[in-house]
């Protein structure tokens, strides 16, 4: 199969930043080689067009999980994990459009489909985590807030 990736470098030396240790965010990195080796193999004419669009589209699933994870508040967080769910349905518009036109094998876009799914599940659950987190802090705040008043 023409799409068995494997990390190849541990990232930039002296660059432990959080969202490396994010499973969403590896998980992402490993779709985006993936869709780099497919994309490879697409017509040349189409090098500015379907190839160029899915390769930023695929690039910013990790990207902006990235510049989430370094924003201070979960509510940015949460915004980018959104932006990166954004750019994961346009990726699977622009793989659907390119089995249409015979670039993409059924085989790989069941392999591709599936890392998408697990991808969005994950954002998912992460942004629900997000969001229970920031409620359970301001219901914590609220009730300090009346004891402190009583």
């Amino acid at each position: 199969m023409i799409l068995n990736v494997r990390r190849k470098s541990e990232g930039v030396r002296g660059m432990e930043k959080p969202h490396k240790k994010l499973d969403v965010w590896q998980a992402a990195m490993k779709t985006a080689q993936m869709v780099y080796v497919l994309t490879s193999t697409f017509p040349a004419e189409e090098r500015f067009g379907l190839v160029s669009q899915m390769r930023r589209a695929v690039v910013s699933i990790p990207s902006n999980i990235a510049e989430g994870a370094a924003r201070q508040g979960g509510r940015e967080f949460r915004n980018f994990l959104s932006m990166a769910q954004g750019s994961l349905s346009e990726l699977d518009t622009q793989l659907e459009l390119a089995v249409l036109l015979g670039f993409v094998s059924n085989e790989n876009l069941v392999e591709i489909t599936g890392q998408l799914l697990r991808i969005d599940k994950m954002l998912s659950g992460l942004i629900r985590s997000l969001t229970r987190k920031d409620v359970n802090n301001k219901e914590k705040k609220g009730s300090h807030q009346k004891r402190s008043r009583a």
